[in-house]
């Protein structure tokens, strides 16, 4: 996720720099225009000339309300992932709790829905092997579950809300 907020950060900065260097662009055509009008006259040229000056200033405002957009849109996503979190965790200290899991249990259990195996957890915990084994298996026992996936499957099912599909010729 970190890594995905930074990435947008540096694409909004690089369009920022863009969207500058093209507002600088405008300005010297702008002053360049009126230059040459006030000079010369207006002629097909200089007509031709403003046309394109408009449409880069037009592009300019385009490129300033994307960025605005990106960043506005980055941070409701930021704000969504936030609330999920919140959830998630919530959900996981309830399940615990209404499991009676030991403070080892959970510290297990949660290393466990992280993804980490057996051999990782025992690293982390500083215990062994065997003892995170042990732990695992209690927890899916109290649980109610056979396996890892199914642990982690106990929690998607109450975090994942599947959209019921609507009857055929009601859609």
């Amino acid at each position: 996720m970190k890594h995905h907020h930074a990435t947008l950060q540096r694409r909004a900065a690089l369009l920022a720099v863009v969207v500058v260097l093209q507002a600088i662009a405008a300005l010297f055509f702008v002053l360049d225009l009126f230059g040459d009008v006030i000079a010369d006259g207006m002629g097909q040229h200089l007509a031709i000339e403003g046309a394109a000056v408009v449409a880069l200033v037009v592009a300019v405002f385009g490129g300033a309300l994307q960025i605005r957009a990106l960043v506005l849109a980055t941070r409701a996503d930021e704000a969504a992932v936030a609330m999920a979190r919140g959830a998630a965790a919530e959900l996981v200290r309830l399940r615990f709790a209404q499991w009676k899991l030991t403070r080892a249990e959970a510290d297990v259990a949660l290393f466990a829905l992280k993804g980490c195996d057996i051999a990782e957890i025992a690293r982390l915990r500083g215990a062994a092997a065997g003892t995170v084994r042990a732990q695992l298996a209690r927890v899916y026992a109290k649980a109610g579950v056979g396996s890892h996936a199914a642990l982690l499957g106990s929690f998607l099912e109450d975090l994942i809300v599947a959209e019921t599909p609507a009857p055929a010729g009601l859609e």
